[in-house]
């Protein structure tokens, strides 16, 4: 794929989606949630379905990303929800295998991006984000509404892609792997061990660090340019030919860091979906701080 073409493929503009909100090969979704800092008070995660009920974008369905597309009985935290739950989930909210899947939220992206990365592994590629998200679309004026659309109910078919996700087993493995590197997507705070959301702090042996915020920019946090995002790999000693793992603390901002690296047509990336929170379960696995 040439630059333009993946970038089409990942992403959608809001001008796009403004002359689209009527097709109905698509389904938009909204993911806005908030994510607190390290050192606030629980719960960190939390979805914002208030903010979804005042106004969204027309069509739009909610989807609370810290309780629908988990599975709340995993050991791990925010464990992402088996394909079971996951298509209970997508065909009641009238997404099928046939649909093109558009999500927004109002941060960063890496909300947005962890449905997406969901989608993709379990086989459902037709998924894009919307460029800017609700920060954008409300700046420009665009249309919202607080009507809750009523989609008939869908029939979607999980098809796992394992190289979409890695486990702790693979991460442990690919520590001093000289072909493989691990890409931290956490804050440097966190990346060196200062403050952190689990019970042990630090980051994996031999981990390079990329903040998930330095992969947007601009007023509405829009994705960097293909050069720009390149630049900040390159600063981290990531090339091509790397096979690269990202995680995060619950593989959220691990998924923003996978996006951003199939939008430069990175060949051999994947996510410790688990992330922190699965590795920090084994007093074995080992940690790195400063």
């Amino acid at each position: 794929m040439t630059p333009k073409t993946r970038r089409a493929h990942l992403l959608v503009e809001t001008d796009w989606l403004v002359k689209h909100l009527n097709d109905p090969s698509l389904r938009i979704v909204d993911i806005r949630g908030i994510i607190r800092p390290p050192d606030a008070p629980h719960p960190h995660y939390e979805g914002n379905r208030m903010a979804y009920l005042e106004s969204h974008i027309p069509g739009a369905v909610f989807v609370d990303w810290a309780l629908d597309i988990v599975q709340s009985d995993a050991p791990v935290k925010m464990t992402v929800a088996g394909p079971e739950r996951f298509a209970a989930l997508v065909g009641q909210l009238g997404i099928g295998n046939q649909h093109t899947v558009i999500i927004y939220e109002d941060g960063v992206g890496q909300i947005a991006a962890r449905l997406w990365w969901v989608l993709n592994y379990y086989g459902h590629p037709a998924v894009k984000l919307l460029n800017g998200g609700f920060r954008k679309w409300m700046a420009e004026g665009r249309p919202v509404t607080p009507q809750v659309p009523r989609h008939p109910a869908e029939t979607f078919t999980p098809k796992i892609q394992p190289d979409w996700r890695v486990g702790s087993t693979n991460v442990r493995a690919a520590i001093g792997d000289p072909r493989t590197i691990l890409l931290d997507l956490r804050s440097p705070h966190e990346f060196r061990g200062e403050i952190g959301r689990g019970d042990r702090k630090g980051r994996i042996p031999g981990a390079r660090n990329v903040p998930a915020g330095t992969l947007v920019g601009g007023e509405h946090k829009t994705f960097n340019s293909e050069t720009e995002l390149r630049r900040v790999f390159e600063a981290a000693a990531i090339g091509s030919d790397k096979r690269v793992i990202t995680y995060c603390n619950a593989g959220v901002s691990a998924s923003l860091g996978l996006f951003a690296l199939k939008l430069i047509g990175h060949p051999a990336a994947t996510n410790f979906a688990g992330s922190w929170y699965e590795w920090e379960r084994d007093p074995q696995n080992p940690t790195e701080t400063g």
